[in-house]
């Protein structure tokens, strides 16, 4: 191993020996027994720094990211765990934005190898792992999925358009002049189309380290709001002031921060059968006797339509490992492979089963043969 490996993955025990400059004869015979001494009092302690080093070492994965693509990282870790004789890898769900910084703090046992992520890691995300000594990250790209705007099974079915989402849930909407921008005044979804209902507005959704909710806002928020003329000119004259409109989520009770906890927005859906709640579509797959998915532009959400890109908010979904970590940390190598095998996110691999949208096949080759070399990412998207 080389000597910056064991520095970042074990301890070093520093020596220093001090000898006098003047001697005397009869000293001599004594300093070398004291060297003697030395040097056999150093092996000892090298092979006691080697013991603690290795007893130090983690010899399991250790995975965070993503709450979306945790369901499928914990299948991929459970089926790894029982069918090879490394440990299974643990996989916690700290949502995308907080498993990156988690990921991008070092390189070392101490920091996680893995990243799962719902959206594509950010350049300034790759400026903060170099700054940290994350040099060589493996971009994974596993499959597609989309995000769903549901509700109880117990309320009727909906068809929500991307403007209505926009319009609900923006901080600030149109005003009557054109150009002009009001605090969002809309209390019930009527207010928003009168073709929807007199029910009042309340959305449950993620909170902004979410890869779920930058997806949400880019997808949905932003898609209908580039349908209002004066807006969608801002995209090009003045970026950053479309984005201000487009992305801010209203504050003011209708737009509730539920966490990163998918379960938790089921059962207070469950509670309110008047709420939709917001996720992504495996989870949906994963509860249709609880929840329903609202169409979106007139598109139901389901796994065909979202392969085929006919369901208007859906994003890929990653996971980032640390090329240092690999032959370093027991399996790494082992677990990448397992998770881009056609028998894991193949087109009828046990991912598929769990709600994951695989890429067309050439696209899955291409990833495989980067995760195989070793490949790491040049930029990010």
């Amino acid at each position: 191993m080389a000597v910056h490996r064991l520095q970042q993955f074990g301890n070093n025990a520093p020596l220093s020996l001090q000898a006098s400059q003047t001697r005397l004869p009869g000293e001599i015979v004594a300093q070398r027994n004291i060297a003697r001494l030395a040097l056999a009092s150093a092996a000892v302690v090298v092979t006691l720094a080697g013991h603690a080093a290795a007893q130090s070492a983690r010899d399991y994965i250790y995975i965070v990211g993503s709450s979306t693509v945790y369901p499928f990282a914990t299948v991929v870790a459970e089926r790894f765990g029982r069918s090879t004789d490394f440990r299974t890898p643990k996989v916690e769900s700290t949502g995308s934005g907080g498993g990156l910084k988690l990921f991008c703090d070092g390189v070392g046992v101490d920091y996680p190898d893995i990243a799962n992520s719902s959206r594509a890691i950010k350049q300034s995300e790759v400026d903060t792992c170099k700054a940290n000594g994350v040099d060589e990250i493996i971009e994974v790209k596993i499959g597609y999925d989309g995000i769903v705007v549901a509700s109880s099974i117990k309320a009727p079915p909906a068809d929500l358009s991307r403007r209505d989402i926009f319009l609900a849930l923006a901080k600030q909407v149109p005003g009557a002049e054109e150009g002009s921008l009001v605090d969002n005044p809309y209390r019930t979804w009527k207010d928003v189309n009168p073709a929807l209902p007199a029910t009042r507005i309340e959305v449950l959704g993620p909170p902004p380290t979410s890869g779920t909710r930058d997806a949400f806002v880019e997808l949905a928020m932003e898609g209908g709001c580039a349908e209002i003329p004066w807006i969608a000119a801002l995209d090009k004259s003045d970026r950053d002031r479309f984005r201000a409109i487009c992305h801010t989520v209203r504050e003011d009770g209708a737009f509730v921060e539920a966490g990163e906890n998918d379960n938790l927005i089921v059962q207070k859906l469950e509670a309110n059968p008047q709420a939709f709640g917001i996720f992504g579509f495996s989870f949906l797959d994963q509860n249709t006797e609880k929840v329903r998915g609202a169409a979106i532009d007139g598109v139901e959400p389901t796994f065909d339509a979202i392969a085929d890109g006919d369901y208007p908010i859906s994003r890929p979904l990653y996971f980032y490992a640390k090329k240092a970590h690999v032959d370093v940390i027991p399996g790494l190598r082992n677990y990448l492979r397992e998770f881009t095998s056609e028998r894991a996110w193949g087109e009828d691999g046990y991912l598929s089963e769990r709600g994951l949208i695989p890429m067309p096949d050439e696209e899955r080759r291409a990833v495989a043969k980067d995760v195989r070399e070793l490949n790491p990412l040049t930029a990010a998207r």
